[in-house]
C-alpha cells in the first residue's frame, strides 16, 4: 500500500471515530465535520499529506470536545433507558481509566486500533505497551434490564428490538415478579413455578437474595396460550399456591411464608470464558482481572460464605478443544492457576460453540443444592451458531439455568455485534442476571459495541465484578 493509500485509510478510520463521537451533536454540524474529514485528505493528500493529517487531527479533537460537551449536557437529564442506539450516552468514574482529549494519532492503522486513550497510568508518547499483569485496567459498565423493565419492553418494540426478538425467538413481555418473605425478611432460593390450567409447569425460577424471582409465560412463544396462570412457591416443607394470576401483572405477587427460614451460605461462582483467537486482544487482561476478583471475593466473604469456583473455557467446533471444564473447587489458588494456563487460539468464523459451553456448564457441573447465589459469568465476544437446533438448545439451557437458580451474567468483550448483545441480555433477564460490557475507555483491545441502553457508569472491570458478586451474595 502506498503512502497516499495509507493516509487515506488512516483518515477514513478517523472519520468513523468522529462519527461515533458526535452522535449527540446537531445533524448539520455532524455532516459538515464528516465532509471535512473526508475531503481534506482527498483534495490535499497527494501534495500535502502532512497538512491533511494536521487538519484531520484538529477536526478529531474538535469532535471529541463537542462529544464531551454533549455528554456533560445529557448527564443531568433523564437517565431512563433509551431506545435509540445512536443516542446512548455513557458516563465514567474518574477512578477508572478515562478517554484522552489528545488529538495525536498515528499513520499506522494498526496503532489506531488500540483506541484513543493511552494505557492507564501512562502519558501519550510513553511506552505503548500495556501491563497485563496488573488488575484494574479494563473498563466496563452494567445494565440490568430486570430493573429497567419498561425501558427494555420499549426497546423490544423498536425496529431493532423486534428484529432481535424474532432472530432469537425470545419474547419476554409476559413476565411476573414474585416476592417471597418470611418473618418480614426476604427468602433466598425459594422455588417458584408458573403453571397452566392443566398443572403443567410453564417456567421455574429461584428467588434471589432479595427474595425476588421472575417467571415467564411463553418466553419462546410469540402468541402465548392463556392470560392467567397458577403460581406455587416452595421452600423446604413449606408450600404456597395461587390461582388465576394474570401474567403480566401490574404489581409483584407478594408471598409470605409462615415459618422462619435459614439463609444458605453457599456461593457458587463459575467463569465461562471464550478462548478463541478473536479474544486474544483482551484475554490476558481478562485473566488478570478475573484472578483478582476471585481472590478479593474470597478475602471479603470467605468467613461468611462457603465459596466455590469453577473456571471453564470454550472455543468452537473443530478446534483443539470445544469445552475445557474444571470442576467446582473451594481452593481459590487452584482456580487461579487454571485461569493462568489459558491462551487464545482457534475459532476461525465468527460464531462459537456457546451452546456446547453452556450445556457443559449447566448440566455437567455439581452446583450447590442450596445456595445464597449461583453466578455464571459468560465472557464472550461472539454469538452461538445461528442454526435452529442451536437456538433451541440455547433456549432450553436458559430455562434450565432459571429453574436451577443459576444467574447468567454475560460479559460482552470487543467484537460483540448487535445480535449477540440482545441474546446476552435475553439470557441475563430470563435467569435474573445482569448485563456487563467492556468499554473503550481503557484503550485496550478492539472497538466495543455502543450498547442500546440508557446512561450507565463506567468502572474498572474488577471493581464492577466484585460489586456485582457482593450484591448477589449479600444477606
Amino acid at each position: 500500500m502506498g503512502n497516499v493509500q495509507k493516509k487515506l485509510a488512516a483518515h477514513a478510520k478517523l472519520a468513523m471515530k468522529a462519527v461515533r463521537a458526535i452522535r449527540t451533536m446537531r445533524a448539520s454540524a455532524a455532516i459538515l465535520l464528516v465532509l471535512a474529514l473526508t475531503l481534506v485528505p482527498l483534495l490535499g493528500g497527494c501534495g500535502s499529506n502532512s497538512n491533511a493529517a494536521d487538519n484531520a487531527a484538529s477536526s478529531e479533537s474538535d469532535a471529541n470536545a463537542s462529544a464531551d460537551k454533549a455528554s456533560s449536557d445529557n448527564s443531568g437529564g433523564d437517565s431512563s433507558r433509551l431506545t435509540d442506539r445512536d443516542s446512548t450516552t455513557e458516563t465514567h468514574d474518574d477512578s477508572a481509566a478515562s478517554d484522552s482529549s489528545d488529538s495525536s494519532h498515528s499513520d499506522d492503522p494498526a496503532e489506531e486500533d488500540r483506541g484513543d486513550s493511552p494505557p492507564p497510568g501512562l502519558e501519550r508518547g510513553e511506552s505503548s505497551q500495556y501491563d497485563d499483569s496488573k488488575p484494574g485496567q479494563l473498563t466496563a459498565g452494567e445494565w440490568n434490564d430486570t430493573a429497567e423493565w419498561k425501558g427494555w419492553l420499549n426497546l423490544l418494540q423498536s425496529g431493532e428490538g423486534q428484529e432481535n426478538t424474532s432472530y432469537w425467538s425470545f419474547y419476554p413481555e409476559r413476565r411476573l415478579e414474585v416476592d417471597v418473605v418470611s418473618d418480614g425478611k426476604p427468602v433466598a432460593d425459594a422455588a417458584v413455578t408458573l403453571t397452566r390450567d392443566d398443572g403443567e409447569a410453564v417456567w421455574e425460577a429461584r428467588t434471589n437474595n432479595e427474595g425476588i424471582a421472575y417467571v415467564y409465560a411463553g418466553l419462546y412463544d410469540e402468541q402465548g396460550s392463556q392470560d392467567k396462570y397458577g403460581v406455587s412457591v416452595s421452600f423446604g416443607d413449606q408450600l404456597k399456591r395461587y390461582g388465576n394470576v394474570p401474567v403480566p401483572r401490574a404489581e409483584a405477587l407478594k408471598v409470605e411464608l409462615e415459618q422462619p427460614v435459614k439463609t444458605a451460605s453457599a456461593l457458587d461462582l463459575m467463569l465461562l470464558v471464550d478462548t478463541t483467537g478473536s479474544m486474544g486482544d483482551e484475554l490476558d487482561y481478562l485473566k488478570t482481572e478475573l484472578k483478582d476478583v476471585v481472590k478479593r471475593v474470597d478475602r471479603d466473604n470467605g468467613q461468611q460464605l462457603a465459596i466455590r469456583v469453577s473456571a471453564n473455557f470454550y472455543r468452537d467446533r473443530g478446534d483443539d478443544y470445544v469445552v475445557k471444564p474444571f470442576a467446582f473447587t473451594d481452593d481459590v489458588d487452584k482456580a487461579v492457576a487454571q485461569l493462568s494456563d489459558q491462551h487464545a487460539a482457534g475459532g476461525g468464523d465468527f460464531p462459537e460453540a456457546v451452546d456446547r459451553a453452556l450445556e457443559n456448564a449447566i448440566d455437567q457441573h455439581e452446583w450447590s443444592d442450596d445456595a445464597r447465589a449461583r453466578l455464571l459469568f459468560l465472557v464472550m465476544d461472539a454469538p452461538p451458531h445461528h442454526e435452529r437446533k442451536v437456538t433451541k438448545r440455547i433456549q432450553e439451557l436458559t430455562e434450565e439455568a432459571a429453574a436451577d437458580g443459576i444467574r447468567i451474567i454475560p460479559v460482552a468483550s470487543s467484537g460483540v455485534d448487535v445480535h449477540t448483545e440482545y441474546l446476552m441480555r435475553f439470557m441475563a433477564a430470563a435467569t435474573g442476571g445482569t448485563y456487563l460490557l467492556l468499554t473503550d475507555h481503557s484503550g485496550i483491545g478492539g472497538d466495543h459495541l455502543e450498547p442500546a441502553t440508557g446512561i450507565f457508569e463506567v468502572k474498572a472491570l474488577n471493581d464492577l465484578l466484585v460489586n456485582v458478586i457482593n450484591r448477589y451474595a449479600a444477606q
